[in-house]
């Protein structure tokens, strides 16, 4: 696997670009960006579901969530980056591991929103409250994402040994 992603990352011009004088800071703060448009956007939409800012639409307030998908898509870029340019530091990486188990949670989380609650909480008054299982939803997912942020910022913490990895 190691192989496979070093060959990806060279193949593709990854590899150069991140070992280059700015590569990994630009990619850094690309990554930080995304992640800021993500939580700004998608974490403000579940404080609304829980109550924060009451008042507040919806409806219209779901129109930021298309930010937040952006943001996710540089952070899934970046994130692909830093993979492939030094796959040994992260496939072994406890921290690592942790961050996409918590990603896997979050997407499977919108995925049960979507498919259940969405219509009815755009559908919601600004002044009422939405059903308690949309709470439950937007909770996981502030939980997830910050544990997603938490992890990330453990990974340069955990520079680990091989053996570290239990499925490697």
């Amino acid at each position: 696997m190691i192989e496979l992603l070093s060959s990806f990352s060279k193949f593709t011009g990854i590899y150069a670009f991140m070992n280059s004088p700015w590569g990994w800071p630009t990619a850094e703060s690309i990554h930080f960006l995304g992640l800021s448009l993500l939580i700004g956007c998608v974490g403000v939409f579940d404080l609304r579901m829980l109550g924060v800012g009451r008042g507040i639409n919806y409806l219209q307030m779901h129109k930021l969530v298309k930010i937040g998908v952006f943001g996710y898509c540089l952070n899934l870029t970046t994130g692909i980056m830093f993979l492939t340019t030094a796959p040994d530091q992260y496939l072994f990486n406890p921290a690592f591991q942790t961050k996409l188990l918590f990603m896997l949670i979050a997407g499977l989380n919108m995925f049960w929103f979507y498919a259940s609650y969405s219509g009815q909480v755009k559908a919601t008054e600004a002044t009422t409250s939405v059903a308690e299982p949309a709470k439950i939803i937007a909770m996981l997912s502030l939980l997830c994402w910050m544990a997603v942020i938490i992890c990330g910022r453990l990974i340069t913490y955990f520079r680990p040994p091989y053996h570290w990895c239990w499925f490697c």
